[in-house]
């Protein structure tokens, strides 16, 4: 099984790729086409030189490598993937041989976190609307899309994670609810820049408290988001 898990960022995609990696069956890959993104954007992200020099694949040499032999005799792999980097272009072709999960977030928690690292984000940098975009290609390939809440996955990890393992026809593993301290062997380069949090952690965090206040910029880009966050609230099974 390769599971395509499609998100947009800070959205506890780290923490759901620490748990699958916690799986000794599994392969993870974190944000395989985030090199090629920036070649072709040019977008001044934080660490964006060291990104394009670690990762040096073209994009259909990423593609390639998601849909060839898994590494160390894994059964499966999780490939954790940014909605954004899909721009125009990018290609498609190893979707078909993937079980897809799209994971949400509300946008006012994206943009307060987002904002933090990275400066003035714009609609395109957290991905709504290209999650929403890649949700309605999944299913034109006559695939199964499942969709899953970050919320719900905070509030209870264990039955969440077990419930999605059973909707995805795989064996949940109570190792997917903690992971080692300090980050993961299969780490992008960024994550000294975005993954504090979750390299102090070793397991899920607990329920978020209310909504964050956010400045007049914010709340329009939550505004520009919640209709494409709401198409996909209304594909929670």
């Amino acid at each position: 099984m390769r599971i395509a898990m499609w998100s947009g960022p800070r959205n506890l995609s780290t923490a759901l790729m620490y748990a699958f990696g916690s799986r000794p069956d599994f392969h993870v890959v974190d944000e395989p086409f985030y090199g090629p993104y920036l070649r072709r954007t040019r977008l001044p992200h934080p660490m964006a030189q060291q990104i394009m020099e670690d990762r040096f694949e073209t994009a259909r040499e990423v593609s390639a490598a998601l849909r060839g032999p898994l590494p160390q005799g894994k059964q499966h792999a999780y490939h954790k993937h940014m909605c954004q980097h899909m721009i125009p272009g990018m290609p498609r072709d190893f979707m078909t041989s993937c079980v897809h999960v799209f994971l949400l977030r509300h946008p006012a928690r994206v943009v307060a976190s987002f904002s933090k690292g990275y400066e003035d984000p714009t609609a395109a940098d957290i991905g709504f609307e290209a999650q929403a975009e890649l949700y309605d290609h999944v299913l034109s390939l006559g695939l199964h899309p499942h969709v899953i809440d970050s919320a719900d996955i905070r509030n209870d990890p264990e039955r969440q994670l077990h419930d999605l393992c059973k909707r995805i026809e795989l064996e949940f593993d109570p190792r997917m609810l903690h992971w080692p301290l300090g980050g993961h062997r299969s780490d992008g380069i960024w994550a000294s820049h975005w993954y504090g949090a979750v390299h102090r952690s070793t397991g899920f965090a607990g329920p978020e408290g209310p909504l964050p206040e956010l400045d007049a910029a914010g709340r329009a880009l939550v505004a520009q988001a919640m209709p494409h966050y709401e198409k996909m609230r209304a594909q929670l099974a």
